[in-house]
């Protein structure tokens, strides 16, 4: 099995890499990755020497770059797209890059999808572009209302596959999760934001008053959701993941807090985000028909969360050392 993982340096795309290759005996794995400031080769350093992994370096908006890689798979080798811009605050600032990447760079991946034959393209995105319900969960023939540049940009690349699929016939199919959390996660997230900075003796910002609701899947239940939806899904098809695992944001700021031992005078109320949405949630009936379901609780989750940052503190501090200017925009913001 040969598989194509773009965006694969990234915090879900370097996870799923390092499942697939330890589940896994016959793959062969190319990470195709531009590298911005949020791939980080570092986070697949305990597999650089298997014969089975190779980088590439390259944009998905790249079309000679993207098809001479692609036709290194064979008409049986299979494409995970993970490449995309994922930051909800960063579409705000500078939507451009978003819809650049997330939908344009889809466009020339399904291309040489086409142009190849290749068996099978996976499509990763987000319960995000389903928009905010204050109640039930969304399925996936719910309709897309997308509330932010980023997730616009995410729902515009999945009607392109869906297209691609409508009128080419292309074997492609959709994942759409809810928030991941996790080891190696580039921290601007919330979670390792807050846990890296109370680590660094800072206050953690808080958007508004706290009660916005997200459902939290830890990153390797995802990736082994993928990795069965890349074997037994269906062509065409859409699958949402999630953890079951709702929390408002305030919870766990104070699960955070008490784990790392610190009072609650370390949150910081801010701001709230423009267009913030209130609360996700995902219906998963469809993909645990497939035989899945989460294996990992939210609270040894996070806790094994906590201290993967605990103990990696050189990795997240390298990172947070160039985020200077994303750090100037956010006391902007909160100033508002």
């Amino acid at each position: 099995m040969r598989i194509l993982v773009t965006g694969g340096a990234g915090f879900i795309g370097s996870n799923f890499i390092r499942h697939m290759l330890a589940s896994h005996k016959d793959i062969e794995i190319i990470n195709f990755d531009k590298l911005t400031y949020a791939g980080n080769l570092e986070n697949l350093r305990d597999i650089d020497n298997d014969s089975r992994y190779s980088f590439v370096k390259g944009d998905i908006c790249d079309q000679q770059k993207v098809e001479e890689t692609i036709a290194r798979l064979g008409c049986s080798g299979m494409v995970v797209n993970f490449a995309a811009e994922t930051h909800v605050d960063r579409s705000i600032l500078s939507a451009g890059s978003f819809v650049n990447t997330d939908v344009y760079g889809t466009y020339v991946l399904l291309e040489a999808v086409k142009k190849f034959s290749i068996s099978r393209y996976l499509h990763i995105s987000t319960d995000e572009v389903y928009g905010s319900t204050d109640s039930g969960s969304f399925t996936e023939e719910s309709t897309l209302s997308p509330n932010s540049p980023y997730a616009a940009s995410k729902a515009g690349g999945d009607l392109i596959v869906r297209a691609y699929h409508k009128t080419f016939g292309l074997p492609v199919i959709i994942t759409r999760s809810s928030n991941n959390y996790g080891p190696y996660q580039y921290p601007e997230k919330l979670i390792p934001l807050f846990i890296t900075n109370l680590l660094e003796g800072k206050k953690v910002p808080l958007y508004g008053d706290g009660k916005n609701v997200r459902d939290w899947l830890y990153v390797t239940d995802n990736c082994e959701a993928i990795d069965l939806v890349l074997s037994k899904g269906k062509d065409g098809e859409i699958y949402n993941i999630g953890g079951g695992n709702e929390r408002q944001n305030i919870e766990i700021s104070k699960f955070i807090l008490k784990e790392i031992g610190v009072g609650e005078e370390m949150i910081e109320k801010v701001s709230d985000r423009p267009g913030h949405d209130r609360r996700y949630s995902v219906d998963c009936s469809k993909v645990k028909k497939l035989g899945w379901k989460p294996r990992t609780a939210f609270d040894s989750g996070l806790k094994t969360t906590i201290e993967w940052y605990k103990h990696n503190k050189t990795w997240w501090k390298q990172i947070k050392e160039k985020q200077k200017e994303f750090k100037d925009f956010y006391k902007q913001w909160y100033k508002k």
